[in-house]
């Protein structure tokens, strides 16, 4: 795109592991930088448009494949040992270090969409962080949903996961229209996070042993949707909670209001629906 450069690289992360990512760089002064963390599932380059957007801006940006998903994936899928623990710990900390490399001496801030949002609270480096914009952003609790949706996502993670972990080695995901195919940690984890209360905090004192939780005291802020199935105001707020410091604040948005077809868990990202991406620069511009 004209007035960005766009590289491929890979990011190390401490524990040695390479992570696929693309890196935007206005040709312009630099103003600030972005570090998009996907949702569970989610390929780089579902992000592309919107990257190059704030790109446009005169953000450097970079986004990237999780372990184990795209181009982060380098072994058969069932031989992947990949967590959605270690996305956290290990993943978004990497990213985040090699965007203060690119762009030294900037203010950071972090785009999460859904998983990217609710693992901050696993990176070691979090408060480096400005703020945070979530898409999506919630606990993900099975019991908060509402019917009939209730039912097919205990079917989702409590029938399709397992049975797809013990036949393939892995959960084909793509099956059911849930993103890429998961490591069967990660797909494990994620069925076990979403069937207690606040996400990952049916990990503390398990699993996970150190966080960030209870330290990250940015400004925050939740953005989700009446048409989204997953993030309903209940997931948010039980998200949000964890965030004992966080300066949080959710944004609920109604596809009617905003003169959009429909918004959901995922087409806040949409080129079709680029009015709202206002919402994500207004709050990093406010915050930078």
């Amino acid at each position: 795109m004209k007035g960005i450069k766009e590289e491929q690289l890979q990011i190390k992360c401490a524990d040695g592991y390479q992570l696929a990512a693309s890196i935007f760089t206005p040709e312009k002064e630099i103003i600030g930088a972005i570090m998009l963390a996907p949702a569970t599932g989610i390929k780089r380059n579902f992000y592309i448009p919107f990257v190059q957007h704030l790109a446009t801006l005169g953000y450097g940006v970079i986004t990237y494949d999780n372990r184990g998903i795209g181009e982060s994936l380098y072994k058969a899928l069932k031989k992947c040992k990949a967590s959605l623990q270690e996305w956290g710990e290990q993943d978004m900390p990497a990213v985040l270090e090699e965007l203060k490399l690119r762009f030294p001496n900037q203010k950071y801030h972090l785009i999460g969409h859904s998983a990217g949002g609710q693992l901050i609270g696993l990176m070691h480096n979090a408060n480096e962080l400005s703020s945070a914009f979530n898409v999506a952003f919630s606990s993900g609790r099975l019991a908060n949903m509402n019917m009939p949706f209730k039912l097919q996502a205990y079917f989702f993670m409590d029938v399709f996961i397992p049975f797809s972990n013990a036949l393939f080695g892995y959960a084909n995901n793509q099956w059911v229209g849930m993103g890429e195919p998961l490591p069967k940690n990660v797909a494990k984890q994620w069925s076990l996070w979403c069937n207690g209360q606040g996400y990952v905090k049916t990990a503390f004192n398990k699993t996970v042993t150190k966080h960030q939780y209870d330290v990250f005291d940015k400004p925050m802020l939740c953005v989700n949707a009446t048409d989204d199935d997953i993030a309903v105001n209940k997931n948010v707020e039980d998200m949000l909670a964890v965030f004992t410091k966080a300066k949080g604040k959710m944004l609920t948005l109604d596809p009617k209001e905003e003169q959009v077809k429909e918004i959901g868990h995922m087409k806040f990202f949409s080129r079709k629906n680029d009015k709202l991406w206002k919402l994500a620069t207004d709050w990093i511009a406010n915050h930078n």
